[in-house]
């Protein structure tokens, strides 16, 4: 994606020595760069190649170096696997036809002229052109002036040789120009080239354009650069001969063959880059402060995903990340299906709770005169009996899909079924309550304990609670929301909207609130009226059931309001079960057993005043708390007598027990 340079090393004139080892190690230390672009001579060249295998790091760096590199064997010569896989370049040149001919002839006497040829001589031909400079011993001979270029030593032409003609011809072509320009029609120097002006012959030789030796044409930009043509080696060991192939050129743009490309161990693969490889999807790029070109890959976790190449972002509350984290999916919506375990389990308790509730129902239709019905209060059974065929019938409605509709019959029937039952025992208990208080006081029947009157309480205490339900509505209408947060979960991947009617906890305590006030209340009276006759009106049998709904509630609110509230794990009808259950088993599943397998006992039987029961329950509680201060027979003979005077008043009015109740 660009060039990056992480670090520069600048190489000393005068390198002291471990220089360049000190180099290799801040290379190695403070920059994770592995491409190495180096400009620098052969012979610092060969010193940099050097370090590098002292620190053992053959094959950690690949080499880019400049054309004074190029494909020069003796920077890289013992050094071969420390430069394997570098990259060179090369003006590119041509051969000269004429001058390998021209400067093979050339010797001490026909090229006096060149001040640097002697050396030259001396240093191709390893002798030595004075015999002062001869050291004994030494292996150098004195040159004779009979060795001939590339007959008595190696000659290769020099690549540069090309651009030196050109550099000539674009000189010589600058002066003429300005010889025509300044001195028109002359020959030789005017005055206005004498002296010649740097500064103007530099415009001339920037002007130049012209074909040079080569065929290619010699001309110069603005800022006095010849066009580049370069030639791109890299060095390569193929079969353990190594060698510079051309591997690329530039001409104006790059031309690179990279399938023709060796790296360090001989492998065709381009190295990837361990300052830092690209991101994968879904991942960030946290760079690393000061080497703009190293990054770290951040994955974007949770519920972000990838807003653009180095920021995450965070889903809307409805959505969740896909599987890569590069946009945002909508979160799957559920609800509670017909076919879940929470929904089949439910399902089968209520439809056994409706069956066996319409069966009492059609028991007690059907033996609606017989004593047994007759006692038990027909009027508030049959109510009792409604309420409880609704707290079961509410299942289905907490199953269904959540909707306007079934959000608003949730509201009315879930509290409506056990404020119906708990008010038909609570009237229940409060007439016998009465029944008994009055008793103690007067011979008189306490008011309203006729069906109707028991039938209007009863009602008046229902509507209460139809009145809440209203005011609720108003207040706040009914409708289904999607719960996002409840199975918001750790993995996005198991995130879930939860379809649900809008009941929060708050809202469902208020509308059970009136219940339990009724279900408290009605406890209350059944423990007062705990000593009343056992065949009075079914007193005990309803304490029975109030303390066994109590301890079912105690034992199931804090569950129920501690644990999540999805549909995958509690289910809210569940607490409606716990009161229909107890009534229906305690209240109505003994008679019917008799009713149904022992007929013989659904008889009237002896029939009492109102007013010899309650005096007589009084008088027996009486004198069983004053027996234990007499002495053993006084209480007893004492009772006797008392109920021998009750016998006297039960002959005056005899009313049935069973029109009472």
């Amino acid at each position: 994606g660009g060039v990056c340079v992480a670090q520069s090393v600048k190489i000393p004139r005068e390198p002291k020595p471990g220089e360049f080892d000190k180099i290799i190690r801040r290379l190695l230390e403070t920059s994770h760069a592995r491409a190495i672009i180096i400009f620098a001579n052969e012979d610092d060249i060969r010193r940099v190649l050097e370090a590098a295998k002292r620190a053992n790091q053959t094959g950690h760096f690949i080499w880019m170096g400049s054309d004074s590199w190029g494909s020069k064997i003796s920077p890289v010569l013992h050094l071969e696997e420390v430069a394997e896989g570098s990259v060179t370049i090369l003006p590119k040149r041509v051969s000269v036809k004429g001058f390998d001919r021209y400067f093979s002839s050339r010797t001490l006497d026909n090229n006096r002229r060149n001040i640097w040829f002697a050396e030259f001589w001396e240093e191709n031909f390893h002798c030595k052109l004075s015999r002062h400079a001869l050291k004994k011993g030494s292996s150098i001979k004195k040159c004779t002036n009979r060795e001939r270029i590339g007959q008595d030593s190696s000659y290769e032409q020099e690549g540069k040789v090309q651009f030196v003609i050109d550099a000539v011809y674009a000189m010589g072509h600058a002066l003429h120009n300005m010889h025509k320009n300044l001195c028109p029609g002359k020959v030789g120097l005017c005055p206005r080239m004498d002296p010649v002006d740097g500064v103007e012959l530099l415009k001339y030789i920037r002007s130049v354009n012209f074909s040079g030796i080569a065929g290619t044409p010699v001309t110069f930009n603005e800022n006095g650069d010849a066009p580049g043509r370069y030639d791109i080696y890299q060095y390569q060991i193929r079969n353990s001969t190594p060698e510079y192939r051309v591997i690329g050129q530039w001409t104006d743009h790059l031309h690179l063959k990279v399938e023709s490309m060796l790296w360090p161990g001989g492998g065709s693969q381009l190295p990837s880059s361990i300052c830092s490889l690209p991101c994968k999807p879904g991942e960030r790029k946290k760079l690393v402060k000061g080497i703009p070109c190293c990054w770290h890959c951040e994955r974007c976790d949770g519920y972000q995903y990838q807003l653009d190449e180095f920021h995450c972002k965070r889903c809307h509350f409805n959505e969740r990340p896909n599987e890569n984290h590069t946009s945002c999916t909508p979160i799957p919506i559920i609800k509670l299906e017909w076919s879940s375990p929470w929904a089949v389990v439910p399902v089968f308790i209520a439809i056994v709770g409706i069956i066996a509730t319409l069966f009492v129902v059609v028991t007690f239709v059907r033996y609606n005169d017989t004593p047994i019905v007759k006692a038990s209060g027909r009027e508030l059974s049959y109510v009792l009996l409604t309420g409880i065929f609704l707290c079961y019938a509410t299942t289905f409605l907490m199953i269904a899909e959540p909707d306007l509709s079934t959000c608003s019959l949730r509201r009315i029937f879930l509290g409506l079924g056990m404020s119906i039952s708990y008010a038909a025992l609570l009237t229940k208990t409060n007439r016998i309550y009465r029944i008994f208080e009055q008793g103690k006081k007067s011979v008189s029947a306490p008011r309203f304990i006729s069906p109707a009157s028991q039938l209007v309480i009863t009602f008046s205490l229902i509507s209460l609670q139809l009145v809440g339900v209203c005011i609720w509505f108003i207040v706040d209408p009914s409708h289904s929301v999607i719960d996002y947060e409840d199975q918001r979960t750790t993995n996005p991947h198991f995130a879930r909207g939860i379809l649900k009617c809008d009941i929060s906890d708050l809202s469902l305590i208020c509308l059970l609130g009136y219940s339990m006030l009724l279900m408290v209340t009605c406890t209350v009276y059944a423990i007062k009226t705990r000593g009343v006759p056992e065949t009075f009106n079914e007193a005990k049998p309803i304490g029975f059931t109030m303390y066994t709904t109590c301890i079912v509630w105690l034992a199931f609110i804090p569950i129920f309001f501690g644990t999540s509230q999805s549909a995958e794990k509690v289910s809210e009808e569940g607490q409606v079960w716990p009161g229909a259950l107890v009534s229906l088993g305690m209240l109505y599943m003994p008679k019917v057993y008799i009713i149904l397998f022992h007929p013989e006992q659904n008889v009237p039987k002896r029939k009492r005043s109102l007013k010899a029961v309650v005096t007589a329950a009084t008088m027996s509680n009486k004198f069983s708390q004053k027996g234990g201060f007499r002495p053993n027979g006084e209480a007893k003979s004492e009772l006797c007598e008392n109920l021998e005077t009750q016998a006297l008043a039960t002959k005056q009015t005899y009313v049935s027990y069973s029109n009472h109740a």
